[in-house]
């Protein structure tokens, strides 16, 4: 438990849905940057009614009770790392047959495992390859210039500030975080040009008006799958939504929720 001081105690830890008796599917539902485990809580128990296990876990130095806890200015590419293949061992142990499905940061990392590691399928939406308005041949200049410079701390909603919902999540994120992720993003984009991924089964899924994340590094990850394995690679542009990064927290966006989780869940779970 990555605890940086009595103020920053958890509060939104992982969560375990499991059947009391044995299953074939086990999911694993990666969250995203500065939520928690509670933002793919209603999903999860979709999942978990028709018939799966669920695990959820809780991404390092994230659902800290205190919300404007300083501790994610000190994630690392290594507990990322760390953090994607633990969850994938625990989860293999719920049930033979695994599924990952992560958003955004939590969606490059379900990519990542699907290229390391023969999941079922591995499902990442509005994974976090990049940033929208920075061209993908100009991320990795970009994220090892934030890590060159003092981290900052940034508001999602700068006129809300901490006022702003899910209060499970935190309100802000800093810089130093997002270059990380970055990067990891730029070692699976190396890595799915070079070999096929251990997944049987990938695919991703965009917001076709997507304002914060790169759809086109999506669609250069789905290229890359494309052109390395003889599997039939799976690019879901959705149209008709908001420009909202953020497709998955009901307590953010109910009435985006309620359109995309139906097709969700059919895609991840048929």
């Amino acid at each position: 438990m990555d605890i940086t001081g009595a103020s920053a105690f958890v509060s939104y830890d992982s969560i375990l849905l499991r059947h009391a008796e044995p299953v074939d599917r086990a999911y694993l539902l990666l969250h995203g940057l500065t939520a928690s485990p509670l933002q793919f809580a209603t999903f999860g128990r979709l999942l978990f009614d028709r018939g799966a296990n669920v695990f959820i876990p809780r991404l390092p130095h994230h659902g800290y009770g205190d919300r404007l806890t300083a501790a994610l200015q000190d994630l690392t590419i290594a507990e990322l790392r760390g953090f994607a293949e633990e969850s994938y061992v625990r989860t293999s142990a719920l049930a033979g047959n695994v599924r990952v499905v992560g958003f955004s940061v939590g969606g490059m990392l379900a990519a990542w495992i699907g290229q390391r590691y023969p999941v079922d399928r591995a499902t990442a939406v509005a994974p976090f390859l990049g940033v929208a308005w920075i061209p993908p041949r100009f991320t990795a200049r970009a994220a090892r210039f934030a890590l060159r410079v003092p981290n900052r701390y940034l508001w999602w909603n700068p006129l809300e500030r901490e006022r702003q919902l899910p209060v499970h999540g935190y309100p802000r994120f800093p810089t130093h975080a997002v270059a990380v992720a970055a990067q990891l993003g730029q070692e699976l984009l190396r890595e799915a040009a070079e070999r096929a991924p251990a997944a049987r089964d990938v695919q991703v899924v965009v917001n076709a008006s997507e304002a914060a994340v790169s759809n086109s590094a999506a669609r250069a990850l789905a290229r890359s799958w494309a052109r390395t394995t003889h599997q039939r690679i799976v690019l879901h542009r959705v149209k008709g939504l908001p420009a909202s990064h953020d497709i998955i927290e009901p307590l953010r966006h109910a009435d985006i929720v309620r359109r995309i989780y139906p097709a969700l869940i059919d895609l991840v779970d048929r």
